[in-house]
C-alpha cells in the first residue's frame, strides 16, 4: 500500500514546479487529476515538443489522469469546481488572483471543502511589489543570487542549463503538502500553503547566503586542490583537499617535494596558494586518460569521478547495479525513455499506470463519470467544446 492511496488531488498547475509536486503525490498513491487547458499544460511545450509532450513534461506528469477544460465555458468552470470541492489537495500555479476569478481560490474552495490542503506555487509570493510578475526558472536564477555564484571565465553570470529551481520548488511543495496531510489526519483541519520559486531558491542557497554574510561576495574556495580537470581524453572532477589525499597526489603528479613545502602544508595554506597549485596540477592531469587517473586516484582513496554525459551514465555499471534508471514505454514514442528512480519512493514499474504520462484530456470520460456525468452529457460537453 502506498502512503497516499485514497487521497484525491486537483492539480491545476502547469510548467514544472507544481506538476513535479503532483507527480510525487501520484507516485505515493494519490489519485491526481491533472486539470489543464484545451491546448494542454504549457509545460508540454518546454523545449522541443514530441507529439503532446516535451522532455520536461514527461518527467513531471507520470501517474496522473488528465481532463482538459475550456475555462471560458461555464460548464468547464463548473466541472473544475466540482473536482476541487471534492479534493483532499488542490494545487495551482497561477498569479495571485487568477483562481479567484473562477471561484477556485482558497477561501471559495474551503467554504465547500473545509478540510482541503490548498497549495499555490507562485513566483514571488502572494504579497509584495513583485507578486504579480511573471517568472521563469532562469529569471529566478538571476533574482535569487544563483547566477552570481556561477560565472564563466570572463566573469559573466550564467544560468545552469537545467530547470533546477522549478524542480526544487516541486520538492519543497511536496514536503509542505505531505506534513499538511498528516496534520489533517490528526486534527481534521486543512490549511493554505504558498511555495514561491524565489523562496525555494533562497532556501536551497542558505549555506551560500550565510557564507556571503561572513566572507563577502568572493568567499574563499572550499579547499585545494579541488575542481574539474582536463585529461588527455576528457574531464574528471577531483577533490584532494584533505592532507592524506594531497600527499598521495603529490607522488602521482611527480611533485614529492610539495610534501615539505610550507605553502602547501595545511588545508588553509593550500587554499591561500591555490593558484600556484593549479598551475602545476592542471597540465599534469592532461598527460593521462581519465580512466588512468581514476584508477590511481581510487587506489589512494581520493574523491574523483569522470565527467559523464547522460549516455555514459546510462551505461555505468553502478547505475545498472542499483537500477537507478528505468526504461519506460510511452504511448506515441517508438523507443523507450529513461526515467531515474526517485529516492525513497517505491520503484517505478514499466508499463504500469504510474509509469504513464497522459495526453491532454485522456481520462476525461472516466473522471466526469465519477462526478456524476452520464455518457450523453459527456458527449454534449465535448460537442459544445467545454472539454477536449
Amino acid at each position: 500500500m502506498r502512503a497516499f492511496e485514497g487521497i484525491r488531488v486537483f492539480d491545476a498547475t502547469q510548467g514544472v514546479a507544481g506538476p513535479h509536486c503532483a507527480m510525487l503525490l501520484a507516485q505515493h498513491g494519490a489519485d491526481v487529476v491533472k486539470v489543464e487547458p484545451m491546448g494542454g499544460d504549457w509545460g508540454r511545450a518546454i523545449g522541443k515538443q514530441h507529439g503532446e509532450h516535451s522532455a520536461y513534461g514527461l518527467s513531471v506528469n507520470r501517474g496522473k489522469r488528465s481532463i482538459a477544460l475550456d475555462m471560458k465555458h461555464p460548464e468547464g468552470v463548473e466541472i473544475a469546481r466540482k473536482l476541487a470541492f471534492e479534493a483532499d489537495v488542490v494545487l495551482e500555479s497561477f498569479r495571485p488572483g487568477v483562481m479567484g476569478r473562477f471561484g477556485l481560490d482558497y477561501e471559495s474552495v474551503k467554504a465547500k471543502n473545509p478540510g482541503v490542503v490548498y497549495l499555490s506555487v507562485t513566483g514571488y509570493g502572494q504579497q509584495g511589489p513583485y507578486s504579480k510578475r511573471p517568472v521563469t526558472d532562469s529569471v529566478i536564477q538571476a533574482y535569487s543570487g544563483w547566477m552570481s555564484i556561477n560565472k564563466d571565465k570572463d566573469g559573466l553570470p550564467q544560468r545552469i542549463s537545467i530547470i533546477a529551481i522549478d524542480v526544487m520548488t516541486g520538492l519543497y511543495a511536496f514536503q509542505a503538502v505531505a506534513p499538511a496531510l498528516f496534520l489533517r489526519s490528526r486534527t481534521g483541519e486543512g490549511q493554505y500553503l504558498d511555495v514561491p520559486l524565489a523562496a525555494a531558491a533562497a532556501a536551497f542557497q542558505a549555506g551560500k547566503m550565510i557564507e556571503y554574510r561572513l566572507e563577502g561576495a568572493e568567499p574563499s574556495v572550499l579547499g585545494a586542490p579541488l575542481g574539474t580537470f582536463k585529461t588527455s581524453d576528457g574531464f574528471i572532477n577531483m577533490n584532494a583537499r584533505r592532507d592524506a589525499h594531497f600527499l598521495a597526489l603529490c607522488d602521482m603528479i611527480g611533485q614529492p617535494e610539495w610534501k615539505d613545502d610550507p605553502r602547501f602544508a595545511t588545508q588553509e595554506s593550500r587554499i591561500a596558494n591555490e593558484a600556484a597549485l593549479m598551475e602545476v596540477i592542471r597540465p599534469a592531469m592532461e598527460t593521462k586518460t581519465s580512466e588512468e587517473w581514476l584508477t590511481q586516484l581510487e587506489q589512494a582513496d581520493i574523491l574523483a569521478a569522470k565527467v559523464n554525459d547522460y549516455g555514459d551514465l546510462f551505461e555505468d555499471p553502478q547505475v545498472k547495479a542499483v537500477d537507478q534508471v528505468v526504461w519506460l514505454n510511452q504511448k506515441g514514442f517508438d523507443q523507450t525513455l529513461p526515467v531515474p528512480q526517485i529516492p525513497g519512493q517505491p520503484k517505478i514499474e514499466p508499463d504500469s499506470f504510474l509509469a504513464h504520462v497522459p495526453d491532454p484530456g485522456e481520462q476525461a470520460d472516466e473522471i466526469l463519470a465519477e462526478i456524476g456525468y452520464d455518457t450523453d452529457r459527456i458527449a454534449a460537453l465535448r460537442s459544445d467544446k467545454a472539454i477536449r
